[in-house]
């Protein structure tokens, strides 16, 4: 899993997919969510970089191999979202840990990125009454193996 993949169909732009271990992308999607670090501790963490500029983030958490797992994806641009990404991203998720699902939650008001998750494949499985801190509703959103079309 580790090493870098280049996008073959990018001419100016290299967007590059990278496992990280040295905690770099963990803190960069905490820092972007406004989280704290130590919530997403331990996750398996793929970097998006942009040439050498870290754009966005994939973590894995609460792994139970064989069976599920849950993705925090933070990115600071849309530029990440690449075919090549997603099959990186997903194929770690269904072939490499060989989870049977994935699950994301996306707040009720971000709209760009529950669109974005509706599109990738995931779906809704239920609404979170008053689940963030401030008390907005959260989706639910999850993809099985057999639907994803990234990880074939």
């Amino acid at each position: 899993m580790t090493g870098m993949k280049q996008a073959s169909d990018m001419k100016s732009e290299r967007v590059l997919c990278k496992a990280d271990q040295t905690g770099a992308v963990i803190k960069f999607v905490a820092d972007g969510l406004g989280d704290n670090v130590e919530e997403y501790i331990p996750a398996l963490a793929i970097g998006i970089y942009e040439g050498e500029k870290l754009i966005g983030g994939v973590l894995i958490n609460d792994i139970r191999e064989k069976r599920d797992c849950w993705l925090t994806i933070y990115t600071s641009t849309p530029k990440w979202a690449k075919r090549h990404v997603m099959r990186y991203v997903f194929g770690v998720v269904f072939n490499l840990i060989r989870c049977e699902r994935c699950s994301v939650f996306v707040s009720e008001s971000n709209k760009k990125s529950l669109d974005m998750c509706l599109r990738l494949g995931f779906k809704k499985e239920g609404l979170l009454r008053c689940y963030r801190d401030n008390g907005e509703n959260c989706y639910v959103l999850g993809m099985l193996k057999s639907e994803c079309i990234w990880s074939k």
